[in-house]
């Protein structure tokens, strides 16, 4: 797993207008969020900055939230007691989760804002899953978002810089993404994200990260989340999107 300790501090500018709000993240989910039973327990296995998490907190969901990232972890426990939010908060990657949570613990858990990549590989995501399929009761559904790595690949090595400021906290800030595409779909991929920030004198300061991927065939997270024990009961890949929503319940 890859750290994101300088974008941790600057990650709002990367969550889109519409999921910034912590009721707008869950609000983006009501069609699974429905599913859950008046008193459930959810896991959110890759909290980031806690949108989501404060989000189900905020409609009376007992929710912990966990992430690889010691700052990721503790901007969701920043942002959960600015929106006196209840919502527990441990630093664990994905293998991990077994050691902190007795299995059959969670009605749903998510793995969202396409972090599933940053596993090390088809044993990183099968170790994962397992992790993750362990932890729901019978009958609990894994919720997981993933970008469309088909499309990724395709386009090759390149630089992406947004077209548009992005403002957060009344500062400005360009969005730049460097992509480094392997040869090999199994080899370590890297994307550098760069957030430059422009204040009012027109000064700018830099924060990035070099991050570490591994990226996978849509067929492949499906055969993966079958030998984790899990049945795929919605999918929305299309592999012209950009990315896609998986919904696996636990047989």
């Amino acid at each position: 797993m890859t750290g994101y300790g300088a974008l941790a501090e600057v990650y709002e500018w990367l969550i889109s207008d519409a999921k910034l709000a912590p009721a707008e993240s869950a609000a983006s989910f009501d069609d699974v969020l429905g599913l859950l039973p008046s008193d459930a327990h959810v896991l959110d296995c890759s909290c980031g900055t806690g949108q989501l998490a404060v989000g189900l907190a905020g409609r009376g969901i007992q929710v912990v939230a966990t992430d690889a990232s010691d700052a990721m972890v503790r901007r969701t426990a920043e942002l959960s007691e600015e929106f006196g939010a209840s919502v527990r908060t441990v630093r664990a990657s994905w293998e991990e989760l077994p050691e902190h949570f007795e299995d059959g613990t969670f009605d749903m858990v998510f793995c969202v804002g396409n972090s599933l990549h940053h596993a090390e590989g088809a044993r990183g995501r099968g170790a994962a899953l397992e992790s993750m399929s362990r932890l729901l009761r019978r009958g609990g559904r894994l919720v997981l978002t993933s970008r469309t790595w088909e499309l990724v690949r395709s386009r090759g090595s390149r630089l992406d810089i947004s077209d548009r400021l992005v403002r957060r906290n009344g500062r400005d800030a360009v969005v730049v993404y460097r992509w480094e595409i392997a040869p090999r779909w199994e080899e370590e991929h890297h994307i550098e994200i760069a957030i430059a920030q422009v204040d009012a004198t027109g000064s700018v300061a830099v924060h990035s990260e070099l991050l570490s991927c591994w990226p996978y065939r849509h067929e492949e997270l499906e055969a993966e989340l079958h030998r984790a024990g899990l049945r795929t009961e919605a999918s929305t890949f299309d592999g012209a999107a950009e990315n896609y929503l998986v919904v696996a319940s636990k047989a």
